[in-house]
């Protein structure tokens, strides 16, 4: 074997997602898989979802590759440097070419080469891949490749950017094949009742919000023609038999005339699955919403982010926060299920932002949320602001960005207690709406849970 795909998530290494069950596979390797097939060059893909790194690695010297290409993200850097790691200093394994690719390496690149990466592969991976590959093999020039970093001597190199592909239906399907979708769907049928399976219609996001990452496909949109995923949901039906399916876009419904096109296609080639997607508020309207559930939707998460449109603004959504609370009650009032993501401690956040997202909440009403503690991404413009007021930036190679802390208007453990506070507080709420429904004991519960965590707030202020 030439090259190898691989990552470096291990699913029973997660305590967190070992309570959720929701894996979904790495389709950006899948597409790489695929490409590389269609322009002739043989490939295997060691997903590691489901096994351990000492099983990748006893893969890894049974098969010797002579280049190994890991996928890696603000999750998997740890691992992925343990794995480089190993791969480099021990004979066994063949002394591989590492390639590194994926959203951390564009604004990492010092460091990952450092660690040991041969290569970086910054933005777009198809088209990157195959062409650094054959300069591995035939051992030409790398100079000449675009969107690529390595060092030489003892400088860093960087290519110019590569053009971004424009033509999406030039792609071939994802490699499915690969990778052991058995294990993918039986996982979800066993802890959910029902599997799912992801599919992308396009490819980066023409909005601006700060704290979000357009590190590989940028801020551009690019759609894969309705026809043609149509005919991919089409095919998954009679392949897999999903019960669902997440499109894993960030706007969804961003351009209508697209969606309207979809619709038809869907109807016309008997392609529906049910399915749940990401969408902004503004771009969502009567006549959208029944298209979508005419066409299978039966869930819709609608960013917010905060009930205070002063964060709103801060963050550069674009977007106000009544819009977001009527998009919600709208798509719940035509019985499409709703979601809504919420993020606290961002720079200038106090406590009126707070109460201010749980009056949001309340009202909005969407049927699920989750609420994330804000942190900055490298590259983002979040990072970019709030770089000089850093007060924790960890050892790079066993921490992530998640890690790094900043000052905020209160002690950051003010935001733990917020985040409880938030969720039990709507929770409770969500309970006493229910009417003679409502659960006595567990709205007890919420509420003692909400005071005891306006009480830590409270007793981190100042």
């Amino acid at each position: 074997m030439s090259i190898l795909l691989t990552h470096a998530y291990y699913l029973y290494e997660d305590q967190k997602e070992q309570s959720i069950m929701r894996p979904y596979v790495p389709l950006g390797l899948l597409y790489i898989s695929a490409y590389l097939k269609q322009h002739q060059i043989d490939n295997s893909l060691y997903d590691s979802t489901f096994y351990s790194f000492e099983e990748q690695l006893i893969y890894i010297q049974e098969k010797q590759p002579k280049v190994v290409a890991i996928y890696t993200n603000l999750m998997t850097k740890i691992n992925v440097i343990k794995l480089m790691k190993v791969l480099k200093s021990e004979t066994r394994y063949g002394f591989p070419k590492i390639v590194l690719g994926g959203p951390d390496v564009t604004y990492n690149t010092s460091n990952y080469l450092n660690s040991g990466a041969d290569f970086l592969v910054i933005g777009e991976g198809e088209q990157t891949i195959y062409e650094l590959y054959l300069a591995i093999i035939q051992q030409t020039s790398f100079h000449l490749i675009n969107g690529i970093s390595f060092i030489e001597g003892k400088k860093v190199i960087k290519t110019p950017p590569r053009s971004k592909i424009k033509d999406l239906a030039s792609l071939p399907l994802p490699n499915r094949a690969a990778v052991p979708i058995d294990k993918y769907l039986n996982t979800w049928k066993t802890y959910h009742g029902k599997s799912s399976m992801t599919v992308s219609t396009q490819r980066g996001c023409p909005y601006t919000c700060k704290w979000c990452s357009t590190a590989v496909y940028g801020q551009s949109y690019r759609r894969r023609p309705a026809h043609l995923v149509a005919s991919e949901l089409l095919m998954l039906k009679q392949t897999y038999q999903p019960d669902s399916i997440w499109f894993v876009d960030d706007v969804f419904t961003v351009s209508h005339k697209w969606l309207k096109n979809f619709h038809k296609e869907v109807l016309s080639q008997n392609a529906i699955i049910p399915f749940e997607c990401i969408t902004r508020a503004e771009r969502l309207n009567d006549e959208v919403l029944q298209l979508l559930k005419e066409i299978g939707c039966f869930r819709i998460w609608i960013g917010a982010e905060s009930g205070s449109q002063k964060i709103i603004d801060a963050m550069d959504r674009r977007v106000n926060v009544d819009t977001v609370k009527e998009a919600i009650q709208k798509t719940n009032a035509l019985g499409i299920e709703t979601g809504t993501f919420i993020m606290v401690g961002y720079p200038g956040e106090d406590e009126k932002d707070i109460k201010n997202t749980i009056t949001y909440l309340k009202a909005a009403n969407p049927t699920h949320f989750t609420i994330t503690v804000a942190y900055p991404i490298k590259g983002t413009s979040l990072y970019n602001e709030i770089q000089d007021q850093i007060t924790i930036e960890p050892n790079w190679e066993t921490s992530t960005d998640r890690d790094i802390d900043f000052k905020r208007t209160y002690n950051r453990k003010f935001y733990t207690y917020a985040v409880k506070r938030i969720v039990n507080e709507v929770n409770f709420h969500k309970e006493i709406i229910k009417g003679q429904r409502k659960n006595s004991w567990l709205s007890f519960k919420l509420k003692t849970k909400s005071i005891l965590a306006n009480t830590g707030m409270k007793f981190y202020k100042y």
